[in-house]
C-alpha cells in the first residue's frame, strides 16, 4: 500500500548538514563565518574580519566574544578566544597578536598570570557563577590555554616568559583541581616547548582524572560518574573534552574503547535542530542561544579530527 514503509530514496542529512542548517538559523556572524571555514571550504578573512568586530583599542577582545561575560569590555577570557580562533585559521602571529600580548601584560599580575576575569567589568552582566572581584588572583584557567597557543605558534614576547614559569608552578604544584583547570593544563602541556617535562605532568594529571572520575568512561552507566564540586547537574566531561585531537597528550589516558566510547556519546547528543547542547548552567537566553553554535562546531572539529565521519 502506498504510503507505508521508508522511503527507498531518502537519506538521512549527515551531521554536518544539519549542524550547517542549525548554524544559519541561529549563529553570530562569527560562527557562521567559522563554520565555513572548517566545513564549507571558506577562506580565514571572513573569519577574521567578524572577529575584528570584538576587538577594542587596547589590543584585547570584549563585546561578548565569551557568551557568558556581556558587555564592550575586553577581557582575558575573550582575548584567550580570539587568539584561539586565529590559531584554527593560521593567523596566530603579527601585529594583532603583538597587540594581544600587550594587553595580556597590561592585566597580568605581579607574577605573569592572567586573571579570569578583569574587574573592569563590573557594571556590566556577568554569569553569575564568574564572579567580578576587586583584585582577582591569577589562574592557570585563563592562562594556560594562552601561553600554550602562543608557543606552539612560535610567538615571543616578554610577557611569555614569566606566564609560562606560572603555568609550569600551576600544573605541578595541582593536586586540588576540576575539568575545565585540567583542560587548560592541556592546552598548555600541549603547546609547551619542553616536551619530556610536559609529558611526565601529563601522566600526572591523567591519573589524576582517573582517580577522582572527572572523566565518564562508560557513558552507559554516567549515573555513576560524580559531577565536579560547584558544576551543574549533568554538567560531566568526557574523554574526547581533554583529547580533541589524537595528538594531545591527554589521548594517551584512555584505551581505545574508552575513547571511542567517548566519540560515539558525541555523535549522539547532537540534537534534533542540528545543534549540539551546552551542559554549563545557563543563565540568560542571549548567552545560551550564542555558545551552542560554539559547541557545535567544536563538536564537528573534535569528531573529524578523531576520524569520525561528519558528511
Amino acid at each position: 500500500m502506498a504510503g507505508t514503509g521508508p522511503d527507498p530514496l531518502y537519506t538521512p542529512l549527515s551531521s554536518r548538514a544539519r549542524a550547517e542548517r542549525f548554524i544559519w538559523l541561529t549563529a553570530r556572524v562569527l560562527e557562521q563565518r567559522r563554520f565555513e571555514y572548517h566545513f564549507l571550504r571558506g577562506g580565514p578573512d571572513g573569519v577574521e574580519a567578524a572577529l575584528t568586530a570584538h576587538l577594542n583599542e587596547d589590543g584585547g577582545y570584549g563585546h561578548a566574544l565569551e557568551p557568558d561575560l556581556r558587555g564592550p569590555i575586553s577581557q582575558p577570557l575573550h582575548t584567550a578566544h580570539a587568539l584561539y580562533i586565529l590559531d584554527s585559521i593560521g593567523r596566530c602571529g603579527g601585529l594583532r597578536v603583538e597587540r594581544m600580548c600587550r594587553y595580556f601584560t597590561e592585566v597580568s599580575t605581579a607574577e605573569g598570570a592572567l586573571p579570569a576575569v578583569h574587574p573592569a567589568q563590573r557594571g556590566y552582566p556577568a554569569a553569575p557563577f564568574i564572579p567580578v572581584v576587586d583584585d582577582p588572583p591569577g589562574e592557570l584557567l585563563a592562562t594556560g590555554p594562552v601561553v600554550g597557543l602562543l608557543h606552539r605558534n612560535r610567538v615571543w614576547h616578554a610577557w611569555l616568559f614569566r606566564a609560562t614559569d606560572f603555568c609550569w608552578a600551576a600544573v605541578e604544584g595541582l593536586t586540588r583541581s576540576h575539568p575545565y583547570e585540567i583542560e587548560a593544563a592541556v592546552a598548555f602541556l600541549d603547546g609547551v616547548p619542553d616536551r619530556s617535562r610536559a609529558e611526565a605532568v601529563a601522566d600526572r594529571l591523567g591519573r589524576l582524572v582517573r582517580e577522582r572520575q572527572w572523566a565518564v568512561l562508560d557513558p552507559e552507566r554516567i549515573e555513576d560518574y560524580p559531577v565536579a564540586d560547584g558544576y551543574a547537574p549533568g554538567e560531566h566531561h568526557f574523554p574526547h573534552d581533554y583529547a580533541r585531537t589524537p595528538g594531545s597528550l591527554a589521548r594517551r589516558w584512555f584505551t581505545d574503547e574508552e575513547m571511542a566510547r567517548s566519540l560515539n556519546h558525541l555523535e549522539r547528543s547532537q540534537e534534533d535542530d542540528g545543534g549540539w547542547p551546552i551542559t554549563w548552567r545557563s543563565w540568560a537566553p542571549a548567552a545560551a542561544l550564542e555558545a551552542r553554535p560554539r559547541v557545535t562546531i567544536e563538536a564537528l572539529r573534535t569528531l573529524s579530527a578523531h576520524g569520525r565521519r561528519i558528511d
